[in-house]
């Protein structure tokens, strides 16, 4: 989509003024003199998940243990209260999506689930920059059967800075059981064809994964027309979820009757799972794939953030998201290239996500410069200040403002006061 887009802080003003998302600003918990750039990273706190959250404590506070049995057994079931909040932005039936545990533990399970190697066939494919938790866990699973990762994890190479589509299908060798892959790349936010690949996998018979942690929140996905195998994805990112919320899974309802690699009581069928049998009861649907007792507090914020978007709904939320993205990119282009800046997204809107890629050689110091500021972006080696314009509580006026600061910092050269020394959490 093509945007005519004005220099001045007039216009960025006016753009706010048109902003039908604009409202939803005052929902956040935003710091006065503050502009934040990092929901890619961790959403702000809404005054909904407040609100959630101190209903889940004040029913702990009032019944104890008997919270398990209240307003219809709604927190002894509140990943499926959840996943009818949470289905619908990923075009899912509520049944094939769980809150529960983190990512990382979700690939885990799933990967243990689908992962049957043969002789014939025992490969995992993958690639070389995604999040690194993803290959961790895939290599674990990958010796847990008695495999080398050198052997048995199959990496797609990158084509410069991005991953091509096409080399992942040239690599889908009849020796690959699963592919496991991130919709969005957190260091140079591009968007891969979901379509393209799943359709090319499934042809090949190989089980299809998709780690939607950069996508969840920010761009529209249909698993159930892509009738991908499974997915997993966080919630503290553009879902607002908290620090540490819960994450999601997928599982496409063909396979319910599968058993659950990493099998744990709540994944056992509620009606028999206090009668505490040594057998597990496997609950046939993505519940099923629960391990222990939800995080209640955690889930609570979560569930007050998910109120937002189901009122708003995904089509919206990623029409300003490309608009406000691409507002950045051009304030870039216009003013920040001169100063040995540049944007390592991809242009076109099919690969765009919610975050920025600004590159430069300096990029560590100029994001400490940033922070000293009032702006929060993070940063991610060797040179990329990440800025991600979140549709929920960015304005265009933060966008501008932050822009100038940025040339503030390069023309007056503050950044050099800061050390090279990495910080722990960057």
């Amino acid at each position: 989509m093509n945007y005519e887009f004005k220099d001045g802080l007039e216009f960025a003003q006016f753009l706010d003024n048109n902003d039908c998302l604009g409202y939803l600003r005052k929902k956040f918990y935003i710091k006065n003199n503050s502009i934040y750039m990092c929901g890619n990273s961790l959403g702000l706190a809404s005054k909904d998940s407040e609100e959630t959250t101190i209903q889940v404590l004040e029913q702990w506070k009032k019944e104890g243990v008997k919270i398990w049995n209240v307003d219809n057994n709604k927190f002894y079931m509140y990943s499926m209260h959840l996943a009818k909040l949470m289905a619908p932005l990923f075009g899912a039936d509520h049944d094939e999506v769980a809150i529960v545990s983190s990512t990382t533990v979700n690939i885990h399970q799933l990967v243990s689930t689908f992962y049957k190697p043969t002789k014939e066939r025992y490969r995992i494919l993958q690639d070389d920059i995604n999040f690194p938790t993803d290959r961790y866990a895939v290599d674990s699973q990958v010796r847990l059967k008695g495999y080398d990762p050198e052997d048995a994890v199959k990496i797609v190479k990158r084509n410069g800075k991005y991953l091509n589509e096409d080399d992942v299908i040239e690599a889908m060798t009849d020796d690959v059981a699963i592919l496991l892959l991130p919709t969005v790349y957190y260091r140079t936010a591009q968007v891969l064809d979901m379509k393209k690949v799943t359709e090319a996998a499934k042809k090949k018979g190989i089980i299809v994964g998709w780690d939607m942690s950069h996508a969840a929140g920010v761009l529209e996905v249909n698993l159930k027309e892509l009738n991908v195998d499974f997915a997993v994805w966080c919630t503290y990112k553009y879902l607002n979820g908290g620090p540490g919320s819960p994450a999601a899974l997928y599982i496409n309802r063909k396979h319910f009757d599968l058993l659950p690699g990493m099998a744990g009581w709540f994944g056992n069928r509620c009606e028999t799972q206090f009668m505490l049998r040594q057998e597990f009861d496997h609950r046939k649907d993505a519940g099923g794939w629960q391990i222990g007792t939800p995080h209640l507090l955690s889930m609570g914020a979560l569930e007050g953030s998910l109120k937002i978007f189901s009122d708003v709904g995904m089509t919206e939320i990623r029409k300003k998201s490309l608009k406000i993205t691409k507002y950045l990119i051009d304030l870039i282009d216009q003013k920040l290239t001169r100063f040995g800046f540049s944007v390592g997204n991809p242009r076109e809107d099919s690969k765009e996500r919610g975050h920025v890629c600004l590159e430069h050689g300096e990029g560590y110091r100029i994001s400490l410069a940033l922070k000293a500021r009032g702006v929060v972006p993070d940063f991610r080696d060797p040179n990329v200040i990440r800025l991600a314009p979140t549709a929920f509580y960015t304005s265009y006026e933060d966008v501008y403002k932050m822009v100038d600061i940025l040339i503030d910092i390069v023309t007056n050269e503050t950044y050099k006061e800061f050390s090279v020394k990495r910080n722990l959490v960057v």
